[in-house]
C-alpha cells in the first residue's frame, strides 16, 4: 500500500509558554491522538520541534500532528461528525489566550518509502 495516495491533514501549534506546550503534549499523548484514530483515520503521528541553534533566547519548539486519511471523502466524513467534538475539546483545553497558535494544512501523501 506505499503507492496510494492518502489525505494528510496536519496541526502545527506554536506557543508562548513552555508549560502550555508540555501540557498539550502531555493531552495529545493521553489521548487525543487515539481519539482521532478511532474517529477514522488511519494513523497518528507527533512530532516535537527542536529549538533551532540561531533562535532568539526564550524560543520554544513547535509542534505538529500528522493523520492520514484513506481519501479526502473520509476526512471530510472525519470533519463533519468526530472532529466537532474533538476540535471543541480542544479550543475549550487550549484556547488562543493561553498563548497557542494552531494551523492546520492538508495535502496528499503521494509516496512513502519504508523498510
Amino acid at each position: 500500500m506505499p503507492d496510494e495516495p492518502l489525505f494528510l491533514y496536519s496541526v502545527r501549534s506554536t506557543f508562548t509558554d513552555p508549560a502550555v506546550r508540555r501540557e498539550f503534549i502531555a493531552w495529545l499523548r493521553d489521548g487525543h491522538l487515539a481519539d482521532v484514530v478511532r474517529a477514522g483515520a488511519l494513523d497518528a503521528e507527533l512530532v516535537e520541534f527542536a529549538v533551532p541553534g540561531d533562535a532568539p533566547l526564550g524560543a520554544i519548539g513547535e509542534v505538529e500532528t500528522r493523520y492520514h486519511f484513506a481519501s479526502r471523502a473520509a476526512f471530510e466524513e472525519y470533519a463533519a461528525g468526530p472532529a466537532v467534538e474533538l476540535r471543541a475539546e480542544g479550543a475549550a483545553k487550549f484556547p488562543p489566550s493561553r498563548g497557542i497558535v494552531m494551523k492546520r494544512g492538508f495535502a496528499m501523501s503521494t509516496l512513502r518509502v519504508g523498510r
